[in-house]
């Protein structure tokens, strides 16, 4: 099976037409045709924080016509504390658009520290999503030797794959958790025994190369708590860009991005006929193409880098980007990413994908606006000015970014993962986290924050809390794979 990444939105109802054949859409140029995106879906962690509740699940009314804009509507608060909700996936998505058996009705969401999975029913009413299942952390580690769960993509033979960080004590393992895609029973590992990476974190799949991608963050017991230079250097964070042959379950090449680079989020681009994609290195702050060679393995090379900042008044004389997310338009036109410590979002015209064009730039917070403790040397007069939006100051900086389906709008929220979110943007931390949106030229490129536009998790009921992964009811740019 495989899975494509569609950043967009969708909603429910407006996917009637399309569940006719199934969930989803036919093809990446498809979904750009879908209805604009009406609400959204986003995890809210309050591990780490003063306040001692449970982490929840917002819902969110994005839709410009209606009297509850910009608002949560809804919040599911899970059973448990501490489990640092953070990515989360379908049970069905486009790779399964021809099975109209098949819908796209539960939001699987996986723990990153606790390790629980919790599938929840988006279908019965979406605007007040309940829990329908809960997979408890012993499910996976007894039957998986696996820990600190990240990615989910639905695969086409119905089953569900969840990328892991770690094992039960804490150590890095980059291994795949299966889930029936009915029961939601956990079936074992998807890769064959013996094959699990030093370290996990995301992955993407395409079929019609027989090959899978994943990355790797590090150390779940040594980035647990926060981020520590040092621990770089002794090897507790990973460098390696690992490819997986698909049908076969084994993992064939490791490529070294270089010491140091951290690569988090990786993506095909959405043609399912495509052999190349992009990685973004976290650390290192590099985005490097990955491709197929004309000899049948896989290669990569280096197309962007954004350099290091020398800085007065942080952690380390010089200061890296820190690319945290990025993303792919549908058409396969533009790609994104944000630099969570710099503070700006990027947008780069990759028509030529071995040379991409950066064509819009936008700050939205960082470490570095003007009025801070840190100083730019030699730019000082260029730092950027805080962002206020509707009365409001954007805490941390854009990280998590989600695409409309017709590419015209942007999304960002703001937190990284509340252990990081503590130790790089205290404030965050004490004022809570927003949603900002981003007007896309999808022309001549270009980016400009919308200033009607801010959900501000600060002012929630139970105290200010740290929002996550944005997802669209009908599926987006980073939940579905076409096969």
């Amino acid at each position: 099976a495989a899975a494509t990444a569609t950043r967009g939105g969708t909603r429910d109802r407006g996917m009637a037409k399309h569940g006719e054949c199934g969930p989803g859409y036919k093809s990446p140029l498809d979904a750009m045709k879908g209805p604009r995106e009406e609400i959204v879906y986003l995890p809210c962690i309050y591990r780490n924080t003063p306040v001692k509740k449970a982490d929840y699940l917002a819902t969110v009314d994005v839709d410009p016509k209606s009297p509850t804009y910009c608002k949560v509507i809804h919040r599911l608060p899970m059973p448990n504390i501490n489990d640092e909700l953070h990515h989360s996936g379908w049970n069905n998505c486009s790779s399964c658009h021809g099975d109209p058996t098949k819908k796209r009705d539960r939001l699987i969401l996986p723990s990153l520290i606790s390790s629980r999975i919790y599938v929840i029913d988006v279908g019965t009413d979406p605007r007040a999503p309940r829990i329908h299942k809960m997979i408890e952390p012993q499910d996976v580690f007894w039957k998986c030797n696996l820990a600190n769960l990240h990615t989910t993509h639905c695969l086409a033979s119905g089953e569900i794959m969840i990328s892991s960080l770690g094992d039960p004590s804490g150590n890095g393992k980059g291994g795949f958790v299966l889930l029936d895609g009915e029961t939601f029973e956990v079936k074992g590992t998807w890769e064959k025994e013996g094959e699990a990476a030093p370290f996990g974190y995301d992955y993407w799949y395409q079929p019609r190369h027989n090959v899978m991608i994943s990355t790797e963050w590090g150390t779940p017991k040594v980035f647990a708590n926060g981020f520590n230079p040092k621990d770089v250097e002794a090897g507790h964070y990973g460098h390696h860009l690992h490819v997986w042959d698909w049908t076969k379950h084994t993992r064939i090449q490791s490529i070294d991005l270089g010491k140091g680079s951290i690569p988090l989020e990786t993506r095909f681009l959405h043609d399912p006929d495509a052999s190349e994609g992009f990685v973004g290195c976290a650390l290192s702050s590099s985005v490097f193409r990955f491709y197929k060679a004309p000899e049948g393995e896989w290669a990569v090379e280096k197309v962007i880098q954004v350099p290091d900042k020398k800085v007065q008044g942080w952690m380390l004389p010089e200061m890296p980007g820190l690319i945290t997310d990025i993303l792919i338009s549908l058409d396969d036109r533009f790609l994104y990413f944000s630099n969570w410590v710099h503070g700006d979002i990027r947008q780069y015209d990759i028509s030529d994908t071995r040379h991409p064009k950066l064509v819009g730039q936008v700050f939205v917070g960082g470490s570095i606006v003007k009025g801070g403790p840190v100083v730019v040397v030699g730019e000082e007069v260029c730092q950027p000015e805080p962002l206020i939006i509707k009365g409001t100051r954007v805490q941390g900086a854009t990280q998590m970014i989600q695409l409309s389906l017709d590419g015209k709008r942007l999304y960002a929220s703001t937190s990284l993962y509340s252990g990081w979110d503590k130790q790089f943007y205290p404030d965050l931390v004490k004022h809570g986290s927003v949603i900002v949106q981003i007007d896309v030229d999808t022309e001549k490129g270009g980016l400009k924050v919308n200033e009607n536009f801010l959900v501000d998790f600060g002012k929630e009921p139970e105290g200010p809390a740290l929002a996550h992964e944005i997802r669209y009811p009908g599926g987006d740019n980073s939940s579905d794979i076409w096969i």
